[in-house]
């Protein structure tokens, strides 16, 4: 056998640096390509439904925009028992979400950050009235706090204050429904804040409020302004509470949404007039909500 022919010429040497480069190349710009065919396949079975779905979410609102009486819209946004209507609500939602500032932000913080007994059960009693039906809240705050309630005569006889049927009933009635946005969205922003900060103040001698004033409020600002503005959009849209607990009555309980219903029976322009308000305060609080929204996900 001649030394210029070796015994395995004939079989393959094991792949060079150059060959096992250029395979690889060759995989890499082959995986991406089968990738994007496997993307590219729409799969119809979930595609025309989640179509029928945002169909049957957009519709009725373009209904709401279309049959709108654009031509006199001002001329009956300007009418005395809309802007009666729309100060009323204005001004109880704003007073309900400060009342629910005022209560559920020290109630958000005790869920998150004191173990104590029950604190399931207690959280679970905060978010009872976001599935518990508007009209059964009504009926509750009517029996506790009602003049023959068992809260409500205690009112009455020791300092004259009657809330049913009153624009404070009103107050009352939003901020009870609207309450549990507020302390979940404040809850879940002290969970996910760095408590290293309020146990570096704490051992810089900071008392529990100060630490809580100066250190903690700061950091969850955002999430109280967020709970803070759900709060008060569900505040300005509720209805069956306050139709029951507080009546309907033009200039003290009728807010926007009883204003709608009843519109809707004699004058159905007026009705779509002040849903077109409501709409348009929720396209803009979902607006500013949006970027929290995205940077959450």
């Amino acid at each position: 056998m001649s030394p210029s022919t070796p015994e395995h010429a004939d079989l393959p040497g094991p792949p060079s640096e150059a060959g096992r480069a250029s395979g690889a190349g060759s995989a890499a710009r082959a995986r991406p390509v089968a990738g994007r065919e496997v993307a590219g396949r729409l799969p119809w079975m979930l595609v025309l439904p989640a179509v029928a779905g945002l169909v049957f979410l957009v519709l009725p609102l373009a209904g709401l925009l279309i049959r709108a009486p654009w031509p006199t819209l001002l001329e009956r946004l300007a009418e005395p028992h809309v802007l009666e209507a729309l100060r009323l609500s204005l001004v109880c939602a704003t007073v309900a979400t400060a009342f629910c500032l005022l209560l559920g932000v020290p109630l958000a913080w005790l869920l998150a950050r004191v173990d104590f007994p029950g604190r399931r059960l207690v959280r679970a009693l905060v978010t009872v009235p976001l599935v518990l039906p508007p009209v059964v809240g009504g009926v509750a705050l009517l029996l506790v706090l009602g003049r023959r309630g068992l809260a409500g005569q205690w009112l009455e006889a020791t300092f004259g204050v009657t809330l049913p049927f009153t624009t404070a009933g009103v107050i009352v009635a939003e901020a009870f429904v609207a309450m549990p946005f507020l302390v979940i969205s404040v809850e879940g922003a002290l969970r996910g804040a760095d408590q290293r900060f309020e146990e570096a103040a704490a051992t810089l001698g900071a008392s529990r409020w100060t630490v809580f004033r100066r250190v903690t409020l700061p950091m969850v600002m955002p999430g109280v302004v967020a709970g803070a503005v759900l709060c008060w959009a569900r505040a300005l849209g509720e209805f069956g509470a306050t139709i029951t607990f507080a009546g309907n009555f033009p200039g003290t309980t009728r807010t926007m949404p009883l204003a709608v219903y009843l519109a809707l029976e004699t004058e159905p322009e007026a009705a779509i007039v002040l849903s077109l308000v409501l709409l348009a305060v929720s396209v803009v609080i979902l607006a500013s909500l949006r970027d929290r929204w995205v940077s959450a996900s």
